[in-house]
């Protein structure tokens, strides 16, 4: 998922000048698309001498960070009211959110990954009315977002969702073509014989098998869904340990030798200098990887050959796709909620939402209907696939309630090491799916 793309291929998608300057200016709005409702704004006493510390994972597109700073600076202009945002790796912002959980000190506000509100939701104020206004003004909020934001069998919203990444298929056009198939197969069958020859080809398959947050997870998960397992039913109990399970983990056996070595040590940005050094045909990724490939005058021809396309559906109802979701948090030690509260939906409301969003081109997509008119969703056609990431029907600890055990699960990432002792011949699949449950159940039981 890494790398970066440059200015003028920004503004070649729809990015204004104004939004990629790292200046505190905001793009113009009047030749916008995005449909406003008029509601009533929340006002938030913001209080005396307030200012904020923000943590959020790092940027793999460089507008993401230029104009998300550029727009706190706005916030700084318009209420006087330090933003100090500081961005960390991303196997590191988990671990930080603990710390600052646990010792009651540290950021007003971290942006963490997907589920991490519901982990730390009794450290955390409601950020309802910032939500609910959100929500009216701009359309409604998307199915993750609603998932992710609102507490479980609750209207109370603990996270307010930015936006999700998803990695849909990234392959090679032409090496699929030699291989005998127009496009990907979207089932398992087909989905195996095209990696057998991409392998035999000497352009194998790459999907990592390691502890990364985006591509392990989402490989992890892409395996299980497709076959109809799943970590929880929905009424909460753990199933992993399953007959569609097995299933999942025996057809992996048969996957992984087409795969690349070393799968089960790669992180998130493995698969992309894979892909970028043609060594692998076919991997999963977000928009990024093409970006990276497409700003490069050494790999524009890759990028001209890459195509991007859901993940094989196999016995499931639709694509069984997920999206990390951007998820911000307020913690009950900040001395300043009401200005948190305030700089959160200063952020996205459109004149500083929109040029963040088109900036990152579709790296981040939209949690919020309305911001579906966005300029950055009618230009390259190789993005468009990224733009309903939120409407995706599929989420951490599916098909159960996300919770605090759920969460845990996902960050100690039980299902990439399942599926990773099976394709390793570490263990069978029968006890790599009893190990899975083992470690499942003893964060459902405290």
């Amino acid at each position: 998922m890494s790398s970066e793309f440059t200015r003028r291929e920004a503004l070649a998608l729809g990015v204004s000048a104004a939004a990629m300057a790292a200046t505190g200016a905001a793009a113009q709005t009047s030749s916008s698309l995005i449909k406003v409702a008029d509601v009533p704004t929340p006002v938030f006493e913001i209080e005396k001498g307030a200012s904020l510390r923000m943590l959020r994972p790092v940027r793999f597109v460089q507008p993401d960070e230029d104009v998300f700073r550029a727009n706190a600076a706005r916030f700084t202009e318009k209420t006087g009211v330090t933003v100090k945002v500081d961005f960390v790796g991303w196997e590191d912002i988990n671990q930080q959110t603990a710390v600052t959980s646990n010792s009651g000190a540290g950021p007003d506000i971290i942006i963490g990954f997907t589920d991490a509100p519901h982990i730390y939701a009794d450290k955390l104020i409601e950020l309802t009315e910032v939500a609910d206004y959100l929500g009216k003004r701009y359309g409604n909020w998307m199915f993750l977002a609603e998932k992710y934001g609102k507490r479980y069998k609750s209207n109370a919203w603990i996270g307010l969702p930015f936006g999700a990444s998803s990695g849909p298929l990234v392959y090679r056009k032409s090496i699929v073509h030699a291989a005998g198939f127009e496009k990907v197969p979207d089932d398992h069958a087909g989905f195996l014989d095209l990696c057998q020859k991409l392998q035999k080809a000497g352009k194998p398959a790459g999907f990592a098998l390691g502890n990364a947050v985006g591509d392990g997870n989402g490989f992890a998960n892409w395996i299980l869904w497709s076959h109809n397992a799943s970590l929880l039913d929905e009424e909460g109990n753990v199933i992993i340990n399953s007959k569609e399970t097995i299933a999942a983990l025996n057809y992996l056996k048969q996957l992984y030798p087409t795969m690349i070595a070393g799968t089960p040590s790669w992180n998130d940005v493995s698969n992309n200098r894979a892909y970028s050094s043609q060594e692998i045909s076919l991997t999963a990724n977000g928009v990024s990887l093409y970006f990276s490939l497409k700003k490069d005058p050494a790999t524009a021809a890759i990028a001209e050959d890459t195509e991007h396309q859901f993940l094989p559906t196999g016995l499931a109802k639709s694509s069984p796709m997920g999206g990390l979701t951007l998820n911000a948090m307020v913690f009950k030690h900040s001395q300043y909620p009401n200005a948190a509260k305030a700089f959160l939906q200063f952020m996205m409301e459109r004149e500083q939402y929109e040029p963040w969003l088109n900036a990152n081109s579709g790296y981040w997509a939209h949690p919020l209907t309305a911001y579906g008119d966005a300029a950055v969703w009618s230009g390259d056609p190789k993005v468009r696939i990224f733009k309903n990431t939120m409407a995706n029907r599929y989420w951490t600890g599916y098909k159960g309630p996300i919770s605090a055990a759920s969460g845990a699960v996902n960050a100690d990432y039980v299902l990439v090491q399942m599926c990773a002792s099976v394709a390793t011949d570490a263990a069978t699949p029968e006890a790599a799916a009893s190990e899975a449950e083992r470690r499942a159940k003893r964060y459902f039981r405290r």
